[in-house]
């Protein structure tokens, strides 16, 4: 049996675009991808802390340090500028595989979403 776990979060960053017109996903600043262990095409959950939305897209690289954070194409229209995130990967494992695993979580600079 498998289950769920949290593989990496990036808490409390935020938004910083919203491009309506690109094909879709979430744009994340490469620096915050490596530090949350998150691979480009990867599956990630957004939560939105300062509406409740959420929902789940696929990560493409932004320019490193940049701080950037911009929902792409339908996602677009579940954010503003501005809002609070969480992101959420996760990864299927055994329970006995879970119990030993440590996520990578890390706390963005809220205010510039950049590594402390």
């Amino acid at each position: 049996m498998y289950i769920h776990v949290i593989k990496s979060k990036i808490h409390r960053v935020k938004v910083t675009g919203a491009d309506l017109n690109y094909i879709g996903s979430i744009t994340i600043d490469e620096a915050l991808m490596e530090a949350a262990q998150i691979v480009a095409g990867e599956k990630i959950q957004v939560v939105n802390n300062s509406n409740g939305e959420r929902l789940e897209t696929y990560v493409i690289p932004g320019p490193r340090n940049s701080g950037e954070i911009t929902l792409n194409g339908a996602a677009a229209r579940r954010v503003s500028i501005g809002d609070i995130l969480i992101l959420i990967t996760y990864a299927m494992m055994t329970p006995e595989e879970a119990r030993t695993f440590s996520p990578a979580i890390v706390f963005p600079d809220e205010a510039t979403n950049l590594l402390r």
